[in-house]
């Protein structure tokens, strides 16, 4: 598939992506072997596949039970930083 470089500039801003201009051909050269890949896996044969719709296989989860658990200071041991009983982790939202 041939993508031009105005695509490809097009999407590297959608990706906030900064191209340097001595880079676009590679670029271009990767995103086109990326897109002529999936067309190959688009069109792959799969008539020898058979569904997973019949398949015994199925999601198993375990009971959400609250256990309580004895040696809380063993626990909080593995923490670089702990209050309150509890584990501190840094601040993730600004």
């Amino acid at each position: 598939m041939k993508v031009s470089n105005e695509e490809l500039l097009h999407i590297a801003k959608l990706a906030h992506i900064k191209i340097e201009p001595e880079k676009e051909d590679e670029y271009l050269k990767n995103l086109e072997d990326i897109l002529n890949f999936a067309d190959i896996i688009k069109n792959a044969d799969t008539s020898m596949i058979e569904d997973g719709e019949n398949s015994q296989n199925y999601n198993v989860f375990r009971k959400d039970e609250i256990k309580v658990f004895e040696n809380n200071e063993a626990l909080l041991s593995n923490s670089v930083e702990t209050e309150r009983n509890m584990f501190k982790i840094p601040k993730t939202i600004q």
